[in-house]
């Protein structure tokens, strides 16, 4: 619900008339939603209760915003024109580089190189069975 929702007088008077049921209506909601035992329920404390329960909301959530975003790609895949390419359900993102890892690397490389010569290189291009390139073509 809303921050800003306003209880009616008749939501007023249903709460007020739950109230003494509230353990069965707690322990309704965990054996069912969460398959968990009467035994179980009885050790969990109020604070444990009502992060399960806050745990259980955002899950409930994150799972139909999943599925309507799938419903509307769905949706617009089959509504699409001819030709247009489909539009992807998870699209691929760039992932984020780590520039001084990458600096470092690099740095690492040349220094070896400036040691070792580029046999390494020589190397791979044998591995994979693959010739290596001549200087100036």
């Amino acid at each position: 619900m809303p921050n800003n929702y306003n209880p009616t007088p008749a939501d007023i008077r249903k709460a007020e008339l739950a109230k003494p049921y509230q353990y069965e209506m707690d322990l309704a909601f965990f054996i069912v939603q969460l398959g968990m035992s009467k035994n179980d329920f009885d050790q969990l404390t109020e604070k444990e209760k009502l992060f399960i329960r806050k745990e259980y909301e955002n899950k409930f959530l994150h799972d139909t915003t999943w599925f309507r975003n799938a419903a509307l790609n769905a949706i617009g895949n089959a509504n699409r024109k001819k030709g247009k390419k489909f539009i992807d359900l998870f699209p691929k993102k760039a992932h984020r580089v780590d520039k001084d890892y990458n600096d470092n690397a690099v740095k690492n490389v040349l220094d070896i190189e400036k040691k070792k010569g580029k046999s390494w290189v020589e190397k791979i291009f044998k591995a994979n069975n693959r010739t290596f390139p001549k200087k100036g073509g």
